[in-house]
């Protein structure tokens, strides 16, 4: 008997603490749920229609998670000082910043393109290292914010180097990574789609964390690159090795090989010779960079002088702004969703419809028509990049790609910034600004337009010429 009281009293005991157990698992799954559901949501999305096993939706993920690192920094770095100087003193801070923006450029296509171009087995390393130098920086630049140390300026250009860098390897790895029912354009839009979603998420997020203090955005920051930094090395080996690449190299004969790479290196192509595609492609899209340096600088001090009809300098800015944004979201969207198209056809319909909007604006000049502009601007940048990326990726030699990606990005932040200072010496008339805004688009295309139209007649089968 009291074998059997001791058993039931143990099954009453086991029954409660079981009862309990089971009470704390179900909180635990309801809490682990939302995290979990929503994990396995964004896998199923970026790792939809191949890109999970083609490698593509690892490069997606690694993008949202640079793209919302680079955001906190930019959230911890931003000020009001614009509208709180007179316009002549803030004219020469924005040149001042024009100027900055150009400085890691002059190492990012005559230094770091061609280093990466010969490390083309340590691409992962390479991102690697770019999110890790920024996870550093982030810790330095809050240092810097907290005692006002004069740290934060190089920081700051080290973040935009390290960034830039991260950019140009990423768009040469894409070939490596491509689904077999996706275009270039389709893998490069659903790329920087992820890094703009990415970036919508963390900016309030940044901001949260800017309300407890200043450096709190860039400890975010820290952690978000740091994340980045292990996620790199979870990219498919492919990106350091194409299939079939190391037995070729172990099959060629030394002496052969030795001979070659000599005479590769001796005949780099640059982009001079890459092909007329890449080439016109480039010019159109520094057409379309010339306008959008153009607009942020111009419409900033005109609408700061001349607001929109009924609203403050702050409001107008914002409306073109999200104007802007909403327009290069919608170009990032589409460009994921097209199937097939050829780049060059792209680049010429979105210059056209950025040409004929500008011209409009400027003879019926107006608040709607200015949002306009800027969001068709924004468009016709977002598909025109895509487009440019895949034409590099189709037609340039694997062992220059980064190199010119590189130089393209270098020439492409040439044009914005020669656009911007126009935009900042420009008079304030609304007409006339839209209307050498016009021009500059009207340069590039009319300069493209047979030359993108007979590539794509030739169906991109224009390739790189090794001189």
């Amino acid at each position: 008997m009291n074998d059997v009281a001791a058993t039931d009293k143990g099954s009453v005991r086991g029954g409660g603490s079981g009862r309990v157990g089971g009470a704390v698992r179900s909180v635990g799954r309801a809490l682990h749920l939302p995290v979990t559901g929503t994990a396995r949501g964004i896998r199923r999305v970026t790792h939809a229609h191949g890109a999970g096993e083609s490698g593509l939706g690892k490069l997606i993920e690694l993008h949202a998670v640079n793209g919302a690192g680079d955001v906190m920094i930019t959230v911890a770095l931003a000020s009001t000082v614009f509208f709180s100087v007179p316009t002549d003193e803030a004219r020469g801070r924005v040149a001042l910043y024009l100027a900055i923006t150009m400085a890691p450029f002059t190492v990012l296509a005559p230094v770091i393109g061609p280093l990466l171009d010969r490390l083309p087995h340590g691409r992962r390393a390479a991102m690697a290292g770019a999110m890790l130098a920024r996870a550093l920086l982030a810790l330095i630049i809050s240092g810097a914010v907290a005692n006002g140390s004069l740290e934060l300026y190089p920081a700051a250009l080290g973040v935009l180097v390290a960034s830039k860098a991260y950019g140009v390897v990423r768009s040469a790895v894409v070939p490596r990574l491509l689904p077999p029912a996706f275009s270039l354009v389709k893998a490069n839009s659903r790329v920087t789609l992820a890094g703009l979603l990415a970036t919508g998420v963390a900016a309030p997020i940044g901001a949260g964390l800017h309300a407890l203090g200043d450096p709190w955005p860039l400890y975010g920051a820290f952690v978000i690159f740091a994340a980045g930094t292990f996620l790199s090395f979870s990219l498919p080996r492919k990106v350091d090795s194409a299939k079939g690449e190391d037995v070729a190299l172990l099959a060629a004969d030394e002496q052969h090989l030795h001979g070659e790479r000599r005479k590769q290196q001796a005949r780099r192509p640059g982009l001079r010779t890459v092909g007329p595609a890449v080439t016109h492609a480039l010019a159109a899209n520094a057409a379309l960079r010339c306008l959008s340096g153009f607009l942020i600088f111009f419409l900033a001090f005109l609408l700061r002088e001349h607001p929109l009809t009924g609203e403050s300098a702050a409001v107008s800015l914002g409306i073109v702004g999200v104007a802007a944004g909403a327009g290069n979201a919608l170009g990032t969207a589409v460009g994921a969703w097209l199937k097939s198209k050829a780049p060059e056809i792209i680049i010429v319909t979105v210059v056209a419809v950025a040409l004929g909007t500008a011209v409009v604006a400027a003879v019926f000049f107006g608040a709607f028509l200015v949002a306009c502009l800027a969001a068709v601007a924004g468009f016709a940048q977002a598909l025109a990049k895509l487009s440019l990326d895949a034409l590099i990726q189709r037609d340039v030699p694997e062992q220059v790609r980064t190199s010119a990606f590189a130089r393209s990005e270098t020439l492409l932040q040439m044009a914005w910034v020669f656009g911007g200072a126009v935009g900042i010496v420009m008079p304030l008339n609304g007409t006339l600004g839209l209307a050498v805004a016009a021009a500059f688009v009207a340069a590039g295309w009319l300069s493209t337009l047979r030359g993108l139209l007979a590539s794509a007649r030739h169906g991109g089968r224009t390739r790189a010429r090794v001189a």
